[in-house]
C-alpha cells in the first residue's frame, strides 16, 4: 500500500505514518521518495492504533511488537500484553471512578446554584 492508501484505510495522516516509522514501529519499503507498506506494516499499524486507544505508551507498544519474533508462538508477547493491559485497565477504572465522583459533585453544585438563582430572582415579600 502507498502512504495515501494507508492514510485512507486507517484514518491517519502521512505525518503520523512518518512519525511511527521514525520511532521504528513501521518499516515501509522505500523506492526513492515513495513508501510502500507491507501486510506486516498494516498489521502493526492496527495494533499501534489499538494500543494508543487503550492508553499504552509508544514505548510499550514498540516493546510488545518486538516480542513477536521470540519463537515461542507469541506466548511472551501475549503475557506481557496482558500484564500491561491489566495495569492500564486498573488506571482507566480509577480515572472513571474519579470522573464519576467529580460529575456527581458538579451536579450537586449545580442544584445548589439553581436554587440560589431561583431565590434571587423571586420578588422579596415585605415584612408585615
Amino acid at each position: 500500500m502507498t502512504i495515501r492508501e494507508m492514510c485512507d484505510v486507517f484514518d491517519v495522516t502521512p505525518r503520523t505514518l512518518r512519525f511511527y516509522e521514525s520511532k521504528e514501529l513501521l518499516f515501509p519499503i522505500r523506492e526513492g521518495q515513495k513508501r510502500l507498506f507491507t501486510k506486516r506494516d498494516r498489521a502493526r499499524l492496527k495494533l499501534i492504533l489499538r494500543g494508543k486507544r487503550f492508553g499504552f505508551s509508544l514505548e510499550e507498544i514498540r516493546q510488545l511488537l518486538d516480542l513477536y519474533h521470540m519463537g515461542d508462538q507469541q506466548q511472551t508477547q501475549l503475557r506481557r500484553t496482558y500484564e500491561i493491559a491489566q495495569d492500564r485497565l486498573s488506571d482507566m477504572e480509577k480515572q472513571r471512578d474519579e470522573l464519576n465522583a467529580a460529575i456527581d459533585e458538579l451536579k450537586e453544585q449545580m442544584k445548589w446554584g439553581e436554587k440560589m438563582i431561583t431565590s434571587l430572582t423571586q420578588p422579596q415579600r415585605a415584612a408585615e
